[in-house]
């Protein structure tokens, strides 16, 4: 079973299937696709093996336009109560883009949550994934929010900033991380995402500075993953579908040398719950809010 975010409609629900995911023979997945981006998972590895120095910051946001236009239809991407909106969409992404990258996440606190457009026209049919639909003249309250932003501190003491909105003018899919250590910083923009920057102490002072990475067959998920395996040649939300369905189907065939496993309904579990705990901090003037540990 490869189910995309969020993992169940509530909490009970996510920790029963979690629990089965444990339990019975079955194959689980969750869709969480920038898991497999080439540089995404470059940086991981530069972070598992100490290239940074010790952490000292990580900076995520998800912000996306889909929901500007005041005129959009009221879809069910607005209907739910708080942590529904953006932060469930795109912010799910991120956190997890952040503790993939960075280890688990302890606690979050400083949390706001605001809606920028509170009414929207409904529609008058089916609405499909972002597109526009043909609306009527009755509004509808919108349910939850377009923007959120909290602060974490990640196991390890690590200090992390994020911020997610779905009404970022001019930004069709704008996920970016930053991840600065002592030793060195490695940034990520999915607006360019056949590339990441890397930047440490060069011996030369006169060559020192971020440095342009592109994708090639040398990073992973990248050989076997994107139509063409030759420098240069991109990478993108497709090709991250793909190389997902194919460790899959791997996972189900039960292959000799299968890829790298996708995530599980544990991790999108810990991502449901790393959710609540902003939004409880919301309700509570940004207190910090523990998050359970992994299991």
């Amino acid at each position: 079973m490869l189910c995309e975010k969020p993992l169940a409609g509530s909490m009970e629900d996510a920790r029963a299937m979690a629990e089965l995911e444990r339990t019975a023979e079955v194959v689980t997945a969750v869709g969480y696709t920038f898991r497999r981006a080439p540089g995404i998972a470059a940086i991981r590895e530069h972070v598992r093996a100490g290239e940074l120095g010790d952490l000292t910051l990580f900076s995520g946001r998800y912000w996306c336009d889909y929901a500007t236009d005041p005129n959009g239809p009221l879809s069910w991407r607005f209907k739910g109560g708080p942590g529904s909106g953006a932060l469930g969409d795109v912010g799910s992404h991120v956190i997890d883009a952040a503790e993939y990258v960075a280890g688990p996440i302890a606690s979050v606190s400083g949390a706001s949550l605001s809606t920028q457009i509170t009414k929207r026209p409904l529609p008058l049919g089916a609405v499909v994934g972002h597109n526009a639909a043909p609306v009527s003249e009755e509004f509808g309250e919108v349910e939850n929010e377009d923007t959120a932003t909290f602060t974490a501190r990640f196991e390890s003491g690590l200090v992390g900033t994020f911020s997610v909105t779905r009404t970022g003018f001019g930004l069709p899919n704008g996920l970016f991380f930053d991840v600065l250590g002592v030793d060195g910083r490695a940034a990520f923009d999915q607006h360019r995402p056949a590339e990441y920057l890397f930047d440490d102490a060069q011996p030369d002072a006169r060559t020192r500075g971020a440095r342009q990475i592109i994708a090639g067959p040398n990073l992973p998920y990248f050989a076997g993953g994107v139509p063409m395996e030759a420098p240069g040649v991109g990478a993108s939300n497709a090709d991250n579908f793909t190389y997902q369905a194919r460790a899959f189907l791997d996972q189900v065939a039960g292959v000799a040398e299968p890829l790298p496993a996708c995530a599980t309904f544990a991790d999108a579990l810990r991502t449901m719950e790393i959710i609540q705990a902003v939004v409880e901090s919301s309700h509570n003037d940004g207190a910090a809010v523990a998050v359970p540990p992994v299991a």
